[in-house]
């Protein structure tokens, strides 16, 4: 029942499918980007009707009106030798697999929610059925006490002191069944339904067991897969993705350019051979004076790698404490249910014992 209740909350939690509207938008624009890296060849073609002005040859007589027609191909190419674009395209990477993290993440708030809400009717339900049972013994006790009082072996004031312990152990019922109505909107709403519209399992907490056996110690790598620790890797990976496009920047930028087709005025010698024409382009972009503005970007990119570093190191030192507690909670609520038992069968001894010492009138 547990297990339908997570898997119904994965598909239809609300929070969750909040989460993961976005990612479907990471890996396309990644890609996008690493097509940057290959040749980019196009077609082109067209039709275009030309007029020069006087200035055009000068004192030289000017060409009349014309129409002339195109087509052909063009090719370009990045020379990305400082490796720029293929870091841009690393940092796309990455923030699509802190993206990835992220959707994990709430993945795993959203199972514990439910497992949690869970547990929680479990236990209030436990605790109703414990009360009522107390009830019931309040109510024996009561019974008791009046045949005795009847028999004349007790006072009124005893009447009146099982009917005060009664009515306090029934004040305890109502807060407790609000507990559960809690739990269980708080379910309803995990799972992506309104509380009035969903059906919950009747969670037994005797049904729900513990594993064997809880570990005491943890090895760092488990650690390691948590989405929390995973995200913030991504982002340190994209920060100095950044750094490497950033310093780039700083270089020339080369560009290779062809271009290849036929013109011609009259479209029925458009392919003939005279109409063949082409162009060849190298260029080179090189900052020369900038106000140190790239210099700055640099700075400011290595800056915020330094910040997503520390940021980083404080996320897995905040993890091997959570890891931590838990396990030492473990071990601590081991201790405590052990206590607690003992103290259990203490009170039914002397439960019983008060009981039977009760019957033979000694009580």
């Amino acid at each position: 029942a547990l297990d339908r209740v997570v898997d119904d909350a994965l598909a239809h939690n609300r929070t969750l499918a909040a989460a993961a509207a976005p990612l479907p938008q990471a890996p396309p624009l990644a890609a996008a980007r690493a097509g940057t890296l290959a040749p980019q060849v196009g077609v082109t073609s067209g039709i275009r009707r030309q007029k020069y002005g006087a200035e055009f040859l000068g004192a030289s007589p000017k060409p009349p009106p014309f129409t002339y027609f195109a087509v052909g191909a063009t090719i370009s190419y990045a020379l990305d030798y400082t490796g720029g674009v293929a870091r841009a395209v690393e940092e796309r990477y990455a923030l699509a697999d802190y993206q990835r993290q992220q959707l994990q993440a709430a993945r795993l708030a959203v199972s514990g929610n439910a497992v949690v809400a869970a547990l929680q009717i479990a236990a209030a339900r436990a605790e109703i059925a414990t009360l009522e049972a107390i009830l019931d013994q309040d109510r024996e006790n009561l019974k008791l006490v009046n045949e005795a009082f009847a028999a004349g072996s007790v006072s009124r004031l005893d009447i009146v002191t099982a009917e005060s312990q009664l009515a306090s152990d029934a004040t305890a019922l109502p807060p407790l069944r609000q507990q559960l109505a809690v739990a269980r909107n708080a379910l309803a709403i995990v799972v992506g339904k309104p509380p009035a519209m969903v059906t919950l399992p009747a969670f037994d907490l005797a049904a729900l067991a513990l594993p064997a056996d809880l570990p005491l110690t943890l090895p760092s790598e488990l650690a390691h897969r948590r989405p929390d620790i995973l995200a913030s890797e991504a982002q340190l990976h994209a920060a100095t993705a950044e750094v490497g496009v950033a310093t780039a920047n700083l270089y020339p930028q080369i560009t290779l350019a062809a271009s290849s087709g036929q013109q011609a005025t009259d479209f029925a010698h458009l392919f003939d051979r005279a109409s063949n024409v082409f162009g060849l382009a190298g260029s080179l972009v090189a900052p020369i004076l900038d106000g140190g503005t790239l210099r700055a970007e640099q700075r400011a990119a290595v800056a915020a790698m330094h910040a997503r570093a520390a940021q980083y190191e404080e996320t897995v030192l905040t993890a091997f404490g959570q890891v931590a507690d838990t396990l030492e909670a473990l071990d601590h609520d081991a201790q405590l249910l052990q206590a607690q038992t003992r103290a259990q069968d203490a009170a039914r001894d002397n439960l019983d014992l008060t009981r039977m010492s009760y019957h033979e009138g000694n009580v």
